[in-house]
């Protein structure tokens, strides 16, 4: 019986430390996994789909709540010292896995300011022409309603044999579109309020000064 008990005690110690091991390891890379994302991924990705800002998306990001516990991040687009769009990231299924897209948005008529890929694994040759900009600038400017495929009744040329890569693609955006809608007034006023605080230290600073 001792000897029982010894070993359920040793099995709990052994299964407590291996939790905290894991847990610990979790935890220790999520940043730099996090930071290799941004700098490789959704970095280059962003300067695609936003080509003249004053800002930093990337260092002036910040996170939302979606729900179920998720986190997303936006990424702002200031021009003449105002917000004029915001990048989300939406995932679609295509013909290997699911594809990654960084979209932006106009926040003054919730149209599309650019797509870029971030991530795929579409056929090479095929589906993966889905990253080439002769697919991509058909997205340009487009309302939200309109980002379907011509034969869902969009305005989307699919890309010929690799309807699905397409359709994963239209997806990916509307998933993006999906989180900005939601997410719309929260962001404008969480950029808003940090270009009125801006403006409020400005001129306390000059009255300092």
């Amino acid at each position: 019986m001792k000897s029982i008990i010894k070993m359920v005690s040793v099995l709990s110690v052994l299964c407590a430390v291996a939790g905290f091991v894991l847990s610990y390891l979790k935890i220790s890379t999520v940043t730099p996994i996090e930071n290799q994302l941004l700098t490789y991924v959704q970095g280059p990705a962003i300067l695609n789909v936003f080509k003249d800002v004053e800002n930093s998306p990337i260092q002036e990001r910040k996170s939302f709540a979606v729900g179920g516990g998720k986190n997303i991040n936006v990424f702002p687009a200031i021009k003449d010292g105002k917000l004029f769009g915001v990048a989300i990231e939406g995932f679609g299924q295509g013909f290997g896995g699911d594809i990654g897209v960084m979209v932006g948005f106009n926040v003054n008529d919730d149209s599309l300011i650019n797509i870029d890929i971030t991530t795929h694994k579409e056929t090479p040759g095929l589906g993966s022409r889905v990253s080439e900009d002769s697919f991509k600038k058909q997205f340009e400017g487009k309302p939200l309603h309109a980002v379907l495929l011509k034969s869902q009744g969009g305005e989307i040329d699919a890309i010929s044999g690799a309807t699905v890569s397409s359709n994963g693609t239209v997806l990916a955006i509307n998933d993006a579109g999906n989180q900005y809608k939601a997410l719309k007034k929260e962001i404008i006023n969480t950029w808003n309020s940090g270009a009125k605080n801006e403006f409020l230290q400005g001129i306390h600073q000059r009255a300092v000064e």
